[in-house]
């Protein structure tokens, strides 16, 4: 059994382009991808955090960053099933990816504001504590920290 193999090396794989030649920013391919964990407060920066501790939020979801960054003008793809490599837990509510596009076809920035990927992030960091369903948690943590203090045994 004879089998032929093209002998590419890899200096030439490395040399071809990443994505199509046709691909331009406006399509999917192209689009720039955020997983919650890049701004979770519970995740190390090996477990893939990419914002400052102090900055980052506990927990965020998909449909929160999808909800922001619509808000913000930005046309966005919520993909639920696809799941972070560095992601240790498999339930849902780790799930997902938001895939955002930030150049239009001809390569110019949709949002002056928005330049890069870590733009994006720092937005999202400053946005989702803002949201009407993440109000009612930071005031419950802050009541229970005030009356941290052990009570009476009785």
């Amino acid at each position: 059994m004879a089998t032929s193999y093209t002998s590419v090396s890899q200096r030439e794989r490395n040399a071809q382009a990443f994505f199509p030649n046709s691909a331009t920013h406006a399509d999917e391919c192209r689009f720039v991808c955020i997983y919650p964990a890049y701004i979770n407060a519970k995740k190390t920066r090996a477990q893939g955090r990419r914002v400052g501790k102090a900055k980052a939020i506990d927990n965020p979801s998909v449909n929160e960053i999808r909800d922001i960054l619509e808000n913000a003008g930005l046309k966005v793809v919520a993909e639920t099933n696809r799941l972070y490599c560095r992601e240790e837990s498999r339930e849902p509510q780790y799930r997902g990816r938001v895939r955002v596009q930030l150049k239009n076809a001809d390569g110019i920035l949709l949002k002056e504001q928005f330049k890069t990927k870590d733009d994006l992030l720092f937005y999202l960091v400053d946005m989702i504590p803002k949201l009407k369903t993440r109000s009612g948690n930071q005031q419950q943590q802050q009541q229970n920290q005030q009356g941290g203090g052990k009570g009476k045994k009785r």
